[in-house]
């Protein structure tokens, strides 16, 4: 997907701390600048914001994944909201390429919040008038907001990598029933086959491998998520497969949260290369393992057909 020259009228770009990079590369795909935004800490952990240019009747997109630290990174999201809102803004636009707190989606005992619902409100209360997101990690989430929401995918762009690698007879494995839908998408892309692993979670974050549902032996193998926080369901699925006859495992993935030991377990791990995208920012979390993709053009070109009243869907 490439940009060409065109009108873009009063749209603005801001973006917090959260993945300043990201929000460069789509500000480059559409040709404009970062809006004039500060954001920063005081001592004790307050947030300031200063806008340093008039946003009054703009368009304003703000590029703010709410990953870690989570909660700094919300907070910069509903300040800046509120500062664009109160300076007069058109429209408002929170872009979450990453929405955090979203496995908070249901209640699954007694007293237990569903934080993701209370995010949307403060995402409203504080002034957006839309949200853009990618891989939500439930669908409905959606439905939480009062407001229009573009759910962009990360798939086509994983699908696109595989279609271009050279390799021979694959298989597309969910990690779980859960992602089925998921892997399946992405197997018909490619156009391989699909495999499951049928597993039993005894408790969060430990998963144990009761059975691989599929021809997977001798086969090239590609695990499927929609994020990886710390590894654990992907390397033990992974070792689940190489040790059931695969000839050799990739994973891919939307969000790579890779949160506590995840890094050294992937490092551990029969994986070959675990491809993901830059909605979240890897910082000081190296490993040769893992290949990232871009989604600015995805984003950006979502950006530019929702301030030209265009379809979103279309992309898809």
């Amino acid at each position: 997907m490439t940009n060409t020259k065109r009108e873009i009228g009063n749209l603005k770009l801001f973006t917090g701390n959260a993945n300043p990079e990201l929000a460069q590369e789509i500000a480059e795909y559409l040709g404009v600048k970062l809006g004039a935004a500060k954001v920063k800490h005081f001592s004790d952990g307050e947030i300031s914001l200063i806008i340093d240019e008039s946003v009054r009747g703009c368009d304003a997109y703000i590029i703010q994944p709410t990953c870690s630290p989570v909660n700094d990174n919300l907070m910069e999201l509903l300040i800046m909201t509120d500062a664009l809102r109160r300076a007069s803004a058109s429209r408002i636009t929170a872009v979450l390429p990453y929405y955090g707190y979203a496995r908070q989606d249901r209640k699954s005992r007694g007293r237990e919040p569903i934080t993701a619902k209370l995010v949307a409100n403060m995402i409203t209360e504080a002034g957006a008038s839309r949200l853009l997101a990618m891989d939500l990690h439930a669908m409905q989430i959606q439905g939480f907001f009062d407001m229009p929401v573009d759910n962009l995918f990360g798939l086509p762009i994983l699908a696109e990598y595989f279609k271009h690698k050279d390799r021979e007879n694959l298989v597309v494995v969910s990690p779980d029933m859960g992602g089925v839908a998921r892997a399946r998408n992405l197997a018909e892309q490619i156009g391989v086959p699909l495999a499951i692993i049928d597993k039993r979670r005894p408790m969060p974050n430990v998963s144990e491998v009761m059975n691989i549902i599929g021809d997977i032996e001798g086969k090239e193998v590609i695990l499927v998520d929609d994020m990886i926080d710390t590894a654990g369901t992907i390397t033990h699925g992974a070792q689940a497969l190489i040790d059931r006859g695969a000839k050799c495992v990739d994973a891919c993935c939307t969000h790579a949260v890779l949160s506590g030991p995840a890094i050294e377990r992937i490092e551990n791990s029969p994986i070959q290369e675990l491809v993901t995208t830059n909605t979240i920012p890897l910082g000081d979390k190296k490993c040769d393992k893992i290949k990232v993709l871009s989604v600015a053009p995805i984003i950006g070109e979502a950006i530019y057909r929702i301030h030209t009243e265009s379809s979103v869907s279309d992309l898809f």
